[in-house]
């Protein structure tokens, strides 16, 4: 812009001639005039302005045409590269068919078909023995001799009143003849008859209670030969020479013998309610022993209570084990398996690991891998033997099942099989 020097110069002068003759002269004033501005042209700036926030805008949005263009296309890509890489790979494993029955596995002991703890039946002293513990005897084979002399003593004073009752009866039955006669012939009464036919009958029964009384010590004076009630095994041997042994099992009285017989062998057995209907009588039993690898000993269930206990909620099972060569011995812990199709028995259940199993709100699912492609299953769990589990419904022959399936795992989820792994394990047996 121009500087406008002509106003002002006049105005100096004047006031340099006002002020002549109070100022001093000196030396001269620059003074900077200012060019007239010129006028501007409004319509032609405004329309500039605005050609120029026209073209600003038009590249902003090609700008943000093209930002959101990549967007777009990498947002796709980025889509793509996480399906491929969020493809699970997974492990699977095919159902095993359970067994056509169930299995049942129960610990027992074993015990003597019959088991007999032996007493003396009279009292006196072991005068001698003649089987040892582990000797096998024959029913009535003698196994000691006790000496009794009180009960001797006792039959002998029997044995002479016998003979003193024999007497009397001898002189009232006599005397009941005579006076029988007599009153025949009127001589005595019919009252002195009675008497006297009372009178024999007394000596008649007196007779019989002291032949009675005999024979009961002749028993007893029998009971000093102590004998086996049955073939068996003596187990134990509680008695020595001259032991003193009182009759019966009262108070401290210890048995003398004990027997058992030990073919058959019985186990008892306590089969949980869970498992009673599958029991039947007659039904096979293996049995097995930790100290005897791989024998099995087949037995079969010989009766059972037909109840259940309140207490327990069990049921007892005796179960009959054949043991002639005789290797099975009384009182040893055995495992006893039964096995049986029960009434209740699915027709087509699986057996699976239960490692293969999700707990959803649904309910139970098995994650099945069909076609790259996760199938979640509903599935009837049936008995669960830790390990692995029983499928009563929801599976097939065939079925690929992802092994640890992931909590997040869904339903049409794309996932890659692993070559598949061998069939699931089979199931413990139950205890």
């Amino acid at each position: 812009m121009a500087l406008i020097y002509g106003e002002a110069k006049d105005m100096s002068d004047q006031t340099s001639g006002t002020h002549s003759g109070h100022l001093a002269e000196g030396p001269p004033h620059h003074v900077v005039t200012v060019d007239p501005i010129e006028p501007v042209d409004r319509p032609r700036a405004m329309r500039r302005a605005r050609w120029v926030v026209i073209v600003v805008a038009v590249l902003l949005a090609l700008g943000a045409v093209r930002t959101l263009v990549n967007r777009y296309y990498n947002a796709h890509a980025l889509e793509r590269q996480m399906a491929s890489q969020s493809t699970r790979y997974v492990n699977t494993i095919v159902p095993r068919p359970a067994a056509a029955g169930r299995e049942l596995t129960l610990p027992g002991t074993l015990q003597g078909f019959v088991e007999s703890p032996i007493y003396a039946r009279t009292n006196g002293y072991v005068l001698r023995w003649f089987k040892d513990i582990g000797a096998h005897v024959e029913k009535g084979e003698v196994l000691a001799l006790l000496d009794t002399p009180e009960v001797d003593q006792e039959l002998n004073q029997a044995q002479a009143a016998r003979s003193q009752a024999a007497a009397r009866r001898a002189l009232a039955q006599t005397s009941l003849t005579r006076w029988q006669n007599l009153r025949q012939k009127d001589a005595v009464s019919q009252q002195e008859l009675d008497e006297r036919t009372s009178a024999a009958n007394q000596a008649q029964a007196d007779l019989a209670a002291a032949e009675a009384n005999v024979r009961r010590l002749q028993e007893l004076q029998g009971f000093r030969r102590i004998v086996a009630p049955f073939a068996g095994v003596v187990t134990k041997r509680n008695v020595d020479v001259g032991t003193l042994v009182n009759a019966g099992n009262a108070g401290t009285n210890r048995e003398l013998f004990t027997l058992a017989q030990t073919d058959p062998l019985r186990i008892y057995l306590y089969v949980p309610q869970a498992y009673s209907q599958q029991v039947k009588a007659g039904q096979d039993v293996a049995v097995t022993l930790a100290e005897l690898p791989g024998q099995v000993f087949h037995g079969a269930v010989a009766r059972m209570s037909s109840a259940i206990d309140p207490t327990t909620r069990t049921m007892q099972v005796d179960v009959s084990l054949p043991n002639k060569e005789g290797r099975l011995l009384p009182g040893a812990y055995v495992q006893v398996q039964i096995t049986g199709k029960a009434a209740d028995d699915p027709p087509a259940a699986f057996m699976v690991p239960t490692n293969t199993l999700l707990f959803r709100k649904e309910g139970p699912r098995i994650a099945v891998a069909e076609n790259g492609r996760v199938n979640l299953r509903p599935v009837t769990i049936g008995r669960d033997y830790g390990r692995t589990v029983e499928i009563l419904s929801g599976l097939k022959a065939g079925d690929a099942l992802i092994l640890n399936p992931a909590d997040s795992i869904e339903q049409g989820e794309a996932v890659t099989v692993t070559p598949a792994s061998a069939p699931a394990a089979p199931a413990p047996r139950a205890s």
